[in-house]
């Protein structure tokens, strides 16, 4: 158990008063670094360094890049500083930019972003140290998410696919950050996050990634995805649409592999077990009910 302050009073639950998993004994786990850009969302950055933090993973460098919040965050950083591998406050360029700091610092084997309102669930750093064991030749590794609101209250879950360059670019975001790891050779061969996109950079710098190599995918949930008014893929959705658009200029694959992609994903679904998820998937399509989810 990690001795962590105390959690602000009335908070309970993951990962305030639940208890952290066994701390795993210290030996060959590969060190799994995170990055978490911060800019005046200290409602949300307390919890989600502690998920971090609660991890009990062994090898773990946390980095926070913050930018230049006034909102009481760099009160928060402070609290915890001593459990933070190295954090900052400065005025920076945005998101984009906190997060290609933070990995230009990380030196781990394995890289992440966790954003300042999205959480990681328990045993998740293990289960991806796990996953690198099973599958050595693997770039990246995804894993479900649960959508949470603003409160902590679960909304829906998203089950994914083992993803390819293909399957990206022909059905969009079929993964997230908040449960996606990749290998130091792979984020070196894609590069740093361009930051000319405010909202798709993810999209576009995913694709980069599955372009150099293969992906895996951990049947199990790792990350929490918060959903509320004030995020940016809220606030701007028609941009958002409009920059995976032009990612995706060019390189447009045909309706009938787009449908064949999208047959893949039913199929390996329901090869995992996840029948109801996917009769539930079509109802809500077949409903109009948030088409842009899975």
């Amino acid at each position: 158990m990690i001795d962590l302050p105390p959690p602000p009073e009335g908070r309970t639950g993951w990962p305030w008063t639940v208890p952290s998993p066994t701390a795993l004994p210290r030996g060959d786990w590969p060190r799994i670094s995170i990055v978490t850009p911060s800019f005046n969302q200290a409602q949300f950055l307390e919890q989600t360094l502690r998920s971090v933090l609660l991890q009990g993973y062994p090898n773990l460098e946390y980095i926070v890049i913050d930018g230049g919040s006034t909102d009481g965050s760099v009160d928060i950083l402070r609290k915890y500083g001593p459990w933070l591998s190295y954090w900052i406050s400065e005025r920076d360029e945005g998101q984009v930019d906190a997060i290609n700091k933070g990995l230009a610092r990380a030196t781990g084997e394995w890289l992440a972003w966790q954003n300042s309102d999205d959480i990681y669930y328990p045993g998740a750093l293990r289960a991806v140290a796990e996953a690198a064991r099973r599958y050595p030749h693997a770039s990246l590794i995804i894993g479900n998410v649960t959508l949470i609101d603003a409160k902590d209250c679960a909304l829906t879950d998203l089950r994914y696919v083992r993803p390819t360059y293909r399957s990206v670019l022909a059905e969009g975001m079929v993964l997230t950050n908040q449960a996606t790891f990749w290998r130091r050779d792979a984020h070196v061969s894609a590069g740093r996050l361009d930051g000319s996109f405010s909202c798709a950079f993810d999209y576009d710098w995913f694709l980069r990634v599955l372009q150099n190599g293969p992906a895996c995918h951990v049947d199990r949930r790792l990350g929490g995805y918060r959903i509320y008014a004030d995020t940016k893929t809220a606030r701007f959705a028609e941009r958002c649409l409009e920059e995976q658009a032009r990612i995706r200029k060019g390189r447009e694959l045909p309706r009938s592999v787009v449908a064949w992609y999208r047959a893949r994903r039913l199929s390996l679904l329901l090869a995992h077990g996840h029948a109801y998820y996917v009769v539930r998937a079509l109802l809500r399509r077949a409903a109009g009910i948030r088409k842009d989810l899975p």
